[in-house]
């Protein structure tokens, strides 16, 4: 009798290996947890399409999100006016591409608002497409702050992935540039 209950204890112990790890990853995908995917922005959800979104490039263009040259977009959104704290921002934003090394040519760097004024400005805008937003279609992760900066990280197939708003720190921008640059 001893043998028959060891042998049955054993079968379930068994079983057990197996079905306690599909059950933890089922309770784990079900709670909304997906490994290794920590973000230093705020995830767009759920994602969403930015193609209908029409933006005139100050070289009289228009902005094709489907990047041939699969590069990521980097799109930032001034306050009513970008002076100090703005410009700031922006430098940093492009000092974080340029250290992104070879994996700087995919990622593109987008303005979209009226560009900011002085001998810096124009400096300093040399290394961004600039364009506006005819429609709103980024209004909604504007910064409500005058000389704010709001970023939305577009994937290269044209969706909005992430939103970095006002006052965010450029270094968790570049760690999440890095690891989808890759």
């Amino acid at each position: 009798m001893q043998t028959r209950n060891r042998k049955r204890l054993q079968l379930v112990l068994l079983a057990s290996l197996f079905v306690v790890p599909v059950l933890l990853a089922a309770i784990l995908a079900n709670s909304g947890w997906i490994p290794g995917a920590r973000s230093y922005g705020q995830g767009i959800v759920p994602q969403r399409s930015v193609e209908d979104v029409v933006v005139d490039l100050a070289d009289g263009a228009r902005l094709d999100w489907h990047d041939p040259d699969w590069r990521w977009s980097v799109v930032a959104l001034p306050g009513k006016r970008c002076a100090e704290a703005c410009m700031a921002q922006l430098d940093r934003i492009h000092r974080v591409r340029v250290s992104l090394n070879q994996n700087a040519r995919r990622v593109r760097l987008l303005y979209l608002g009226a560009p900011p004024d002085g001998v810096a400005a124009d400096e300093l805008m040399k290394a961004w497409q600039t364009g506006s937003d005819m429609h709103g279609g980024f209004a909604e992760w504007a910064p409500t702050t005058d000389d704010g900066l709001a970023v939305v990280l577009v994937k290269p197939d044209g969706t909005a992935l992430t939103v970095y708003a006002d006052g965010f720190d450029a270094a968790g921008l570049r760690k999440d540039l890095a690891k989808v640059t890759k």
